[in-house]
């Protein structure tokens, strides 16, 4: 028997229950993972609220991310050795593959030796976060050089990695944060501009920065009400990126601004990345010579202790962090 997180009924955080499981034995292209540590995404708590494009069947797991040690390989598994440090990639279905657990089973096309750089702590903050900011900034929006970046929810795990990824592209990342409580931290961590958006005019600071020419790749997980702004703030020929709908509101878009601008809004989830090896083997190389080279350094705003979980995912909820947020598993009690 193993501890796994599990839920068995939608709601709050006080649904949550951790809870002996049989531990189960890897198949064909699978692997067994005694887990070190987990990352938490917002995807989790969507899923547990019944708001995420999956819905749960309770009694139900969740979590997209692990890192720990390879405890048992299935048939047809070659590439991957007993105690080797392994993290996992998103792309897998979370009713398939709930990663937060002591031992969890993972699809081995979804798993990989992460850099020797990284703790554990740190490798499970980092695939989530990098690919889906890569597949936004660097596969579809081509950020280059001078560019000007705009990124939503610019605290959260991924907006701090495309800040990363947008410097490492040569660009100017402008970080958009609800309030200023934030501001040094951003800029601490690769801002080149901050803008609080309750409180500056969001269009009127970025035609200012832009010498009145506006963005040419925005990226965004709110949607909502603050999508307008956002293609008023566009460039000419812009590409925005929706990678996630924190807020529900429907969206008021002025067609006009689109036609005219000739803008392109590209809706993007990670798994379209994740599940298409041809165009996930790059996105991994980039991410680990960006970590190598040290551009791509994974931010953590707080370790949970296990039997903390509900709490790790109230401090989720409340939106107060900077960076991931992540659990540790007792190294002595999986597997």
């Amino acid at each position: 028997m193993s501890r796994a997180v599990r839920f068995h009924q939608i709601g709050g955080p006080e649904v949550l229950q951790i809870e002996d499981v049989p531990e189960a034995k890897p198949g064909a292209g699978e692997v067994l993972i005694d887990a070190r540590a987990w990352g938490l995404n917002r995807a989790d708590s969507l899923f547990r609220q019944g708001l995420y494009s999956v819905a749960p069947v309770v009694p139900a797991g969740l979590g997209f991310e692990v890192a720990g040690l390879i405890a048992a390989v299935g048939d047809g598994v070659g590439e991957f050795h007993l105690g080797q440090a392994v993290s996992v990639l998103p792309g897998f279905n979370l009713l398939d593959y709930p990663m937060h657990g002591e031992a969890v089973l993972a699809p081995v096309h979804a798993v990989v030796a992460h850099p020797e750089e990284l703790s554990f702590e740190q490798a499970a903050s980092t695939w989530m976060q990098y690919i889906t900011a890569y597949g936004g900034l660097v596969e579809i929006a081509n950020t280059r050089p001078g560019d000007t970046v705009v990124i939503s929810a610019a605290s959260s795990s991924v907006g701090l990695a495309a800040i990363q990824i947008a410097r490492r592209a040569g660009a100017k990342a402008v970080a958009l944060t609800r309030t200023g409580a934030k501001r040094q931290q951003l800029l601490d961590a690769g801002a080149d501009v901050v803008i609080a958006t309750a409180e500056e005019d969001v269009v009127a600071r970025i035609r200012e920065l832009t010498e009145e020419r506006g963005a040419r790749v925005i990226f965004d997980p709110v949607g909502g009400a603050t999508l307008a702004t956002l293609i008023e703030a566009a460039a000419q020929d812009a590409v925005l990126v929706i990678y996630g709908v924190l807020d529900f509101t429907p969206a008021t878009v002025n067609v006009m601004d689109v036609l005219l601008k000739r803008l392109t809004i590209r809706g993007f989830g990670v798994a379209e990345l994740a599940s298409d090896s041809l165009r996930l083997a790059p996105a991994v190389d980039y991410v680990r010579k960006g970590i190598v080279d040290g551009d791509l350094v994974p931010v953590i705003d707080k370790v949970f202790p296990l039997e903390d979980y509900a709490d790790a995912h109230r401090h989720l909820e409340r939106n107060d962090q900077v960076g991931k947020i992540v659990v540790s598993v007792d190294a002595h009690t999986a597997g």
